[in-house]
Order: structure tokens, then sequence, then C-alpha cells
């Protein structure tokens, strides 16, 4: 053989293992985004997996949560042997679907052998409507290994999803498989469901006989919509995270949100078309992190490129956060920094070309954390928000909400009773007043 016809075979041998190398893996991305991760081998038939080929329409986020920290009690099994299947509500429809699971929190792979969507039968249920279920693939294949600290976006499959409608996902891990902590989202105010065993693709509801109020690894459901042409992303604390409403009703400000411009746009008003999704944290603030490695409940801050940024087809930012810098901070908090870290959000998002829209805090006083020293930073800071020197545009849910007989409170009505989250009438008063024209137009260059 000539040196050059053996230089010719070793470059083919190359290239096909190369090739090979490349059928098994899949997009994986790390909380930093970078890319990393194997596929699971599945040898079982991939039947009915509707994969979506390219069509019109355009990707927008439907539904989405933030990882908020690691479960208690599954530190050693995690969920090995069981169904995880999370009902989530979809804000806009689609004809395909894609989902994100995250593996944050683990500290092993964790294995997925089995996962697919469906429409929910009807509310408050695990029961998928008759011909809806779909197998969902990652890099072609049934199983997945996300690695710990990783996040997979599963490829798209072909499933109509309607909006204002209860999607199920549900994920399979083996019973080998000890990959806890499970990453998960603990305020979901809404019902999900565990079966023992593998139910993935089970339509009825028989085998799933343990309701949770968590969702487990799912962080974003996608919709290829002819609704939508993007996406609207909502960073917040527990008063984004909605969790003084009512449970499975869809009360939360962001919801009520989605249906308003849904309904401006079908009346035929000049808007953007855009879906709503919230990423709202329980306790979240601005600038302080949890504990741990990764930290739970990371801040506003840390978490604005993984929970923001990085959704799909982003095109306009809402913040309401700050008032847990006020209330946990055990030194009376500085609103100047406050105010300095909502400016560095609203610069990464201009640096997107995206507009931020922000929202003044809320009024407090007769929750435990109330002091009138902390009054008057809440104060201070929403000075600075109507005044123009935070956000490119303010929606004030102070003013909105505040009782006019005292400020420094809810107005009654509006109070869930712990004098710091509001009502369902508050939630619905607080997306009411969200002005939808703001929704136009680019963010500023300088503030």
């Amino acid at each position: 053989m000539t040196r050059r016809h053996g230089y010719a075979l070793l470059s083919a041998v190359v290239a096909l293992v190369a090739a090979l190398s490349a059928a098994i893996y899949v997009t994986v991305a790390a909380d930093d985004g970078t890319p990393r991760g194997t596929v699971a081998q599945d040898r079982r038939p991939h039947h009915d997996s509707s994969a979506a080929p390219a069509s019109a329409g355009t990707w927008v986020g439907s539904w989405s949560s933030s990882p908020v920290g690691a479960e208690p009690g599954t530190e050693t099994e995690g969920l090995a042997g069981r169904s995880v299947r999370n009902v989530v509500h979809a804000g806009v429809g689609g004809k395909s679907a894609r989902i994100t699971l995250s593996n944050l929190y683990g500290q092993a792979p964790l294995t997925i052998t089995h996962a697919s969507i469906a429409v929910a039968a009807g509310d408050d249920t695990a029961a998928a409507a008759a011909d809806t279920m779909r197998r969902l693939t990652f890099g072609g294949n049934t199983g997945v290994v996300i690695p710990a600290g990783g996040q997979v976006l599963s490829d798209a499959v072909r499933v109509t999803v309607p909006h204002d409608t209860d999607v199920l996902v549900t994920t399979y891990s083996p019973t080998a498989d000890a990959s806890g902590p499970v990453t998960y989202h603990p305020h979901a105010r809404q019902v999900s469901y565990v079966a023992q065993g593998d139910h993935t693709e089970d339509a009825a509801a028989d085998p799933y006989t343990e309701q949770t109020p968590y969702w487990r690894y799912l962080t974003a459901l996608d919709v290829l919509s002819n609704e939508s042409d993007g996406t609207v992303v909502v960073l917040g604390d527990s008063i984004t995270d909605g969790i003084t409403s009512t449970e499975g009703a869809n009360r939360r400000w962001t919801d009520v949100l989605s249906e308003r411009l849904r309904t401006a746009l079908a009346s035929g008003q000049d808007l953007p078309r855009y879906s709503v999704v919230n990423q709202g944290i329980s306790g979240n603030q601005v600038l302080a992190d949890g504990l741990g490695r990764p930290a739970e409940n990371q801040s506003g801050l840390g978490r604005f490129g993984r929970d923001v940024l990085s959704r799909t087809n982003v095109k306009v930012v809402v913040i309401d956060l700050g008032i847990n810098d006020i209330i946990r901070n055990p030194r009376l908090a500085d609103p100047a920094r406050i105010t300095d870290g909502l400016r560095t959000l609203v610069r990464q998002a201009h640096a997107r070309g995206l507009k931020v829209i922000g929202a003044t805090l809320m009024p407090f006083q007769g929750h435990p954390g109330w002091t009138a020293a902390r009054e008057a930073v809440r104060q201070q800071v929403n000075a600075q928000i109507r005044a123009g020197r935070v956000y490119d545009s303010v929606v004030d849910f102070d003013q909105a909400l505040r009782d006019p007989y005292d400020p420094r409170r809810l107005r009654p009505d509006y109070d869930s009773g712990d004098h710091l989250h509001p009502s369902d009438q508050g939630y619905r008063k607080m997306a009411e007043v969200f002005d939808l024209r703001q929704l136009k137009g680019a963010g500023q260059a300088e503030l």
C-alpha cells in the first residue's frame, strides 16, 4: 500500500469514528451553558415518536419554572424506579413541543430512560387526552444522562397543544439510578403525580396514586406556535411565584397577564404577539444567594442568564424583585445596592437588545418583617424606579394595590391575609394595571 493510500484510509477511519461518536452525544448544557453529556442507549423500539419536522411557526416559551434547590428526602435515591408526571399549564398553543429537564442540584448524573408528553384529559388529573400521548427523544434516543449541574433540551415532537390547557410531562429513572437529590420547584401551586414503576406512556391516571405540590426536573415547555412571535419572561419572588393564589386555578398575576394579552390580540388590538412565562422563586433576592453549592434560591443576579436570557425567543423582560432584600436582610438594607443590582440586570438585558419593564415594591406593613426603617428603604427604592432611573418603563404595583387610607399596607381585599402576598383578587389587579402597550419596542441604550 502506498503512503498516500495509507493516509487516505487513515483519514476515512478517523471520519467514521467521529461520526459514530457524534451519534451517541446529545446537547446537554451545564448551568453555565457549557454543552456536555451523553445519551442513554435504550433498545426499545422508537415507535410513535412523532418527531417534528421543520415547519412554519415560531418557537416560544409556553410555560417555564426556575429550579430552586434540592428536594429534601431525595439525597440518596432520588426518585429511582418511579414515574414523575408533572402537570404544567400552557400559556400559548402550538403544533409541536419540546421540554427542558434540569439536574442542577443533583450530585450525580441523572439517567432518564423514558419520557413522554401529552395533553391532560381535564383539570386536576393525571389522565392524558386520547391520542395525544407522545414519546420524547433526546438526540433521537429515548434515554439521556444529564450530568450533575446540567440540563437537556429534548427533540421536538409533533403534538397539538391548545393554549390555556394543562400538559403532562412524565419522566422515568431506573431503579439502579441513585441520582439524588432531585432538582425541584417547591411552590408549584399545582398538583402533580408520581407512580411506582415505568408508566411513562400510560394515558390512564390509575397508576398515579401519589400526589405532590412540586415540579421536579422539568423547567420549560416550548411550543412551535402560530399564536406568538416571542416570549415575555417575568423574573420575580414569591409574589410572582403566586404562593398565595388558589392551587390549580392558574391565578398568578402572570397567568392573568397572559390571558389579558391573548384576549386583547383576539379583539384586534395592535400589540406584540407574545407568550408570558414565570420565573418567580419564593424568597428570591436581587443580591443574596441561599446556602449550598450550587446555591439554592440563587439571587436574581446569579440566575438571570439561566432563567431569563436563556429562555426561548425572549423579547421583553419584566422584573418584580427587591422586597426580600429589604425584609430578609438582618441589617438595614442599602437602597442604593438594591437599585444598583437591578440596573445590572437591565444592562445585561440591554446587551441582548431586550426591553425591561420593572415593578415598584408593594407595601407590607402588618407583616412580621415590617419596620419603619425598612419602610423607608422601600420608599427610596420605589422613588428611583418611578423616576425612571432603573427600568425602561414602570408598572406601579405599589400604587395599584396599597390601601388608600394607609399606603403602607395592602388594600384589605387585595391582601391574602399575611400582609405581604396578594389574594387572587390582588393578583388579578396586578395584571390589570399592566399597560400592555409597554410590551412594544426595545430597550434604551442608557438609563
